[in-house]
């Protein structure tokens, strides 16, 4: 069918441009964007290379710290490595490579990030992240 439009479509745009955008915003100093994808719905976690967080205050105040930490993002690039929708439940898995001062401090780094989405209200919403740093 020609024009036919998936779920795993729909998910790829929006991981693409609206998860996309807000890592791009929270390595500039900016985690408002990234906690308004985050569920306010409970279980949360997030399994962070730095920091780690269970539950929505936990989250707030790890994004609130990341937030202060991040400035002056020159380069930003997630290689999407896979992904799937299943449902109301998708996942994504890749590399994050990142250029930004982390306190102050110029950094360029890589992560291997998996995250868990749950579809909420018809929008998607994070509710695990797993981020180490490649070694490779």
């Amino acid at each position: 069918m020609l024009g036919h439009v998936t779920d795993r479509d729909d998910f790829l745009v929006w991981v693409s441009t609206a998860l996309y955008q807000a890592e791009l915003a929270l390595h500039n100093g900016d985690p408002a964007p990234r906690r308004a994808l985050w569920s306010r719905r409970e279980p949360v976690t997030v399994l962070g290379a730095w920091h780690s967080a269970h539950g929505q205050a936990e989250l707030d105040g790890l994004f609130t710290a990341l937030g202060n930490s991040f400035s002056e993002c020159t380069s930003y690039v997630f290689e999407l490595q896979a992904y799937d929708v299943v449902g109301d439940m998708a996942y994504t898995a890749g590399l994050e490579h990142t250029s930004a001062s982390v306190d102050g401090e110029p950094r360029t780094y890589t992560l291997r990030a998996t995250q868990v989405y749950r579809r909420e209200g018809g929008a998607w919403r994070v509710v695990h992240r797993h981020a180490d740093t490649a070694t490779r």
